[in-house]
Parts: C-alpha cells; structure tokens; sequence
C-alpha cells in the first residue's frame, strides 16, 4: 500500500515537472515558429505552425530523459523543428521541384567557385543556369523558403557524424562531448565560410542571424527591399551550404 502511494505521488510529481517544462518553454515554440514564418507562402496559416509546433513541444516533454545529461531547452528545440519541418513538408513546401531545383543552383555556384576562384556574381550564375538575371532573382525566390529550412537538414561528414547548420546557429550548451566536438569544428568552418561571402550577404546573414533582425529591419539598415535582403540571405545559404559541403569531403 505504502509503495503503491509512493508511485502515485511520484506520477504526481512528474506529471508536474512535465508541465512545468512545456509552460516554460511556450517562448521558445513562438520563437521558433516566429523565425520561419516571415519566409513562408502567405496562404500558409501561421497558427496551424505554432499548433504543430506546441505538439512537437508536448511530445518532446513527454519523452525526455534528464539522466541523459541533455537540456531539455536543446531536447525540446530539435523536437520542435523536427515537427515544424513535418508540418511545412505535408502542405508541400519543400516539393521535389523546389529541391531539385535548389539543388541545381547550389551545384552551379559550387563549379563556378571552383573555375574562378571566387564567389560568382548572380549574373554569373545566371548565365550559367542559362536564364536572365530576373528569372535568377524569381529562382531564388521560388527556393526562398527551403534554403531557411535546409538550415534544419542534417547531412553526415566523412566519418558518418551527423550535421545540421542550425545546431550552430543555436546554442551549444546541453549537447554531449562528441557533439560539441563536432559543432566545434562545423562553426569553425561555418565562420570561415561566412567571412568569404560578398559584403551585403555577409551583412544580411549577420543581422539575421546574430542580430536576430527581421526582413524589414535589415532592408533598413541596408537600404534594400524586404525583397532583395530574401534573395540575398537565400543566395548566401546556397554558397554556405556548397562551402561546407566542399569542407567535409
């Protein structure tokens, strides 16, 4: 009797513990979501994110393991891009056309940096995609929302270790030895790719990423359109990622 009252009263507990974890941790979902929704289509439904997202919250609290060591701020965090990604995935924003798509680009500007021995110009790209500098400028458009979430996409280094530019971007408290290891390097690298990029994208990633400004801030501060600082951030995302990709073969 007395230990059947000790494991309700430690359900208890933890039923509030986990409580206590998805209330703290509201801010972050609205963070989260906040950051991906100025790029997404506009007849997406920002709730219907932030919905999925609290799930994704509630899930991860459910599941989470403290003897593991890990935060549960970084536990929660992967949880809930994990569920934003799925839920951006089933309205077909990342569409197979989209990805391939991006996938072209990013090969052209990785073969141009390798010919010239620089960053090529969009007009250069665009030359080399065989379209106009203003279908090149409505390309990136079209790709604006998945060169953000590719952020979000894991892809593995030459000793199978698993990678994803965001766990950079955000904090590195929480992650176990090896991980930390390895954000260790893949910030090293991401910094050294950022320093080579033209002027204005190294702004505009900067103020975005670092700054945390919004479209609109950054256009004021750079003097450009919300539209252009789009194109801008999406066309340093694909240098990035060619530049990574290049750093770990």
């Amino acid at each position: 009797m007395c230990a059947l009252k000790a494991q309700r009263l430690l359900s208890g507990d933890s039923r509030t513990i986990r409580d206590g974890l998805i209330i703290d941790h509201l801010p972050l979902v609205k963070y989260l979501v906040g950051r991906i929704v100025p790029q997404l289509p506009p007849h997406l439904d920002p709730q219907d994110l932030m919905s999925a997202a609290v799930v994704g919250l509630i899930n991860a609290a459910d599941r989470f393991d403290p003897a593991r060591g890990v935060l549960f701020k970084t536990f929660a965090e992967q949880h809930v891009r994990g569920t934003i990604l799925d839920e951006l995935r089933s309205y077909d924003v990342l569409s197979r056309a989209t990805r391939e798509k991006y996938k072209r680009l990013e090969r052209e500007v990785v073969n141009l940096e390798h010919r010239l021995g620089r960053n090529p110009t969009g007009e250069e790209v665009a030359n080399a995609l065989n379209i106009g500098l203003n279908d090149y400028y409505e390309m990136l458009d079209d790709i604006h929302v998945f060169t953000f979430i590719s952020l979000e996409d894991n892809w593995e280094d030459g000793d199978g270790n698993s990678l994803c530019l965001a766990d950079v971007l955000a904090e590195s408290e929480g992650k176990n030895p090896q991980q930390q290891v390895i954000m260790k390097q893949l910030a090293e690298a991401l910094g050294l790719a950022i320093e080579t990029l033209p002027e204005k994208e190294r702004l505009a990633v900067t103020l975005y990423y670092s700054e945390d400004l919004n479209l609109k801030e950054i256009g004021e501060t750079l003097g450009l359109t919300e539209s252009r600082i789009s194109q801008l951030l999406s066309q340093a995302m694909v240098r990035l990622r060619g530049k990574l990709r290049l750093h770990k073969n």
